[in-house]
């Protein structure tokens, strides 16, 4: 049986997600999902091709999806309307929940991101991420708030993701809570710094009036 890129990598992960929590995100769970997709009948030049990146590959693709699903998810349920806070706060959530099944998953994860060599990639995904939650919630701001937004969020996820992954309280209340704090102080700096813009607007640039203190006002005949 043959498909598509996206059907055979799908087939793959799901496959793979079955050993990660063992494995790891290693070359085992991505051979363990590769043997799991021929099973399926998916044709072997296929599935050898999938991922020619290795598991790395592998755990990007898992994040995308979970990206794409929250995208999805977030429309279906009208999550772009409202309140911003409210908007952010349920998105998060939602795409935690949608990581819930994979919580060990994630943890090896993260144990993986901290190794050296291993941060860009990791804040290239964070940056993924939370640009989809901010797009999910309608954000289609493009001057500076556009990387504001999303370096706020990104403190706010991250923190969020890392109480999630060792919460065990019912129905992980403690990270709601938690997230609706975090989102509540973010969106108060927030406020504070676009006033304090507002107020520093008129001030004009002390740069010139610093420079001739500086050096001094050049004479008419200066080269």
């Amino acid at each position: 049986m043959s498909g598509t890129r996206g059907e055979t990598r799908r087939a793959i992960l799901e496959g793979a997600l079955r050993a990660v929590p063992f494995d790891g995100w290693s070359d085992d769970a991505l051979s363990a999902g590769m043997e799991a997709a021929v099973r399926a009948g998916i044709d072997p030049v296929s599935v050898r091709s999938a991922f020619p990146g290795g598991a790395k590959q592998l755990l990007q693709f898992f994040m995308a999806e979970a990206d794409r699903e929250m995208v999805a998810q977030a429309t279906a349920l009208g999550l772009n309307q409202g309140p911003v806070r409210e908007r952010i706060s349920g998105i998060v959530r939602l795409r935690l929940e949608i990581l819930g099944p994979h919580k060990e998953s994630i943890r090896r994860a993260l144990t993986l991101q901290l190794l050296p060599g291993r941060a860009p990639s990791a804040m290239r995904g964070l940056y993924h991420t939370v640009d989809a939650i901010w797009r999910a919630a309608g954000d289609s701001s493009t001057d500076f708030n556009f990387y504001s937004k999303r370096a706020l969020l990104a403190a706010v996820y991250g923190s969020a993701l890392l109480h999630w992954v060792d919460d065990a309280s019912d129905d992980c209340a403690e990270t709601w809570e938690f997230l609706e704090r975090r989102i509540a102080h973010t969106l108060r700096i927030g406020k504070v710094r676009r006033r304090a813009e507002k107020l520093l607007c008129p001030v004009p640039s002390p740069l010139p009036a610093l420079t001739r203190l500086r050096y001094g006002r050049r004479s008419h005949g200066a080269a």
